[in-house]
């Protein structure tokens, strides 16, 4: 708003003969806004200014609608991003991330306890709970400790031969072995806690046959403090807003089932999560695996390779369990179904 004093100065030095563009000039101010004083038009009060069109504005409604979907659960501003990417939008996340927390309120994050290690020298593995009851979905989930490369095997069990076969399946996928895997205290793991002493535990057979033969140390987390392993367990958000909720959103009522989400799974970590900037790192994983896998130990020949192993059961019997053998659980029409809606 022109002070009194402006606009009196306005029209004296107009009445001395100055013209509308020598006052603005001379005023540091609009040509127009003298035109405005001098011709009556205004006071000096500037009106409200127009909205601005926004590069986000054409896809409000979408993501007003999107974040209904998935609610309660929580879609990330990444995954978002993707999808309105891929309707021409050509901007970038920050106004997106603004749009969203006004959408929805902030939820505090937990704390996590990151301790950063050296290339080659740790993994962490864990299991997360996407789906309970008579038609379960879980995923077995590890992340090197220096790259944060990560690897993500969906199961409907956690036993102990899963979790040794998702461990293999790891190595396979970084194509080598870290010195050791720092893993939660999951009775499917552990037996009993510093049964021969402090920090010497009794595993299943499973599990203590695959670290001697793979040459890894296994270390547990302390009781109840499940965030020391903070890197999978941070992933594990990521996984769910960025992977999981996208993905079953999109199908509706028709549960995500295991086959699918390990095909999927397979293309967003090739594709989305180890290719991105972590948050932490600022850096790509795919990129600082490249130094990571030059330490990785070499893989020797697979363990599961046998047809059976066997499980130490509590009673300490000994019994032979076949390697778990993942079905298709729906006809393959319904597949070729859920991936057309997942990509479209």
């Amino acid at each position: 708003m022109l002070s009194k004093e402006y606009q009196v100065t306005i029209q004296v030095l107009a009445q001395q003969g100055m013209s509308a563009r020598g006052i603005a000039r001379e005023l540091g101010i609009a040509r127009q806004t003298v035109l405005d004083v001098l011709q009556g038009r205004s006071d000096g009060q500037y009106g409200p200014r127009k909205p601005r069109v926004l590069k986000l504005d054409p896809f409000c409604d979408y993501l007003a609608k999107r974040l209904k979907q998935a609610a309660p659960q929580r879609l990330a501003a990444t995954a978002l991003l993707r999808e309105i990417q891929e309707q021409g939008y050509d901007g970038g996340i920050s106004r997106l991330k603004v749009l969203l927390s006004s959408l929805r309120p902030e939820t505090p994050s937990e704390p996590v306890i990151r301790f950063e290690t050296k290339p080659g020298e740790q993994m962490q593995i864990d299991f997360v709970v996407f789906r309970r009851g008579g038609n379960p979905l879980r995923a077995f989930t590890a992340s090197l400790g220096y790259s944060r490369m990560s690897y993500v095997h969906f199961t409907d069990n956690e036993r102990a031969e899963t979790w040794a076969a998702g461990i293999e399946s790891a190595f396979t996928a970084f194509g080598g072995v870290p010195m050791s895997i720092l893993c939660d205290n999951s009775k499917s793991m552990v037996i009993e806690r510093n049964a021969y002493g402090k920090g010497k535990h009794r595993m299943h057979q499973f599990i203590w046959d695959l670290a001697k033969h793979y040459g890894v140390r296994i270390y547990l987390c302390r009781p109840y403090r499940a965030q020391t392993k903070g890197k999978v367990e941070r992933f594990h958000r990521y996984l769910r807003e960025s992977f999981f909720v996208p993905v079953q959103s999109r199908l509706g009522s028709i549960p995500l089932d295991v086959t699918t989400a390990n095909h999927e799974v397979e293309v967003w970590l090739k594709t989305v999560a180890n290719c991105r900037v972590h948050a932490t790192l600022k850096e790509r994983p795919c990129n600082l695996f490249l130094h990571e896998k030059e330490v990785l130990r070499p893989l020797p020949m697979l363990y599961q390779g046998k047809t059976e192993r066997t499980l130490e059961s509590d009673n300490h019997a000994r019994k032979s369990v076949p390697l778990p053998i993942e079905s298709y659980q729906h006809p393959l029409s319904t597949y070729d179904t859920l991936a057309r809606k997942v990509q479209g």
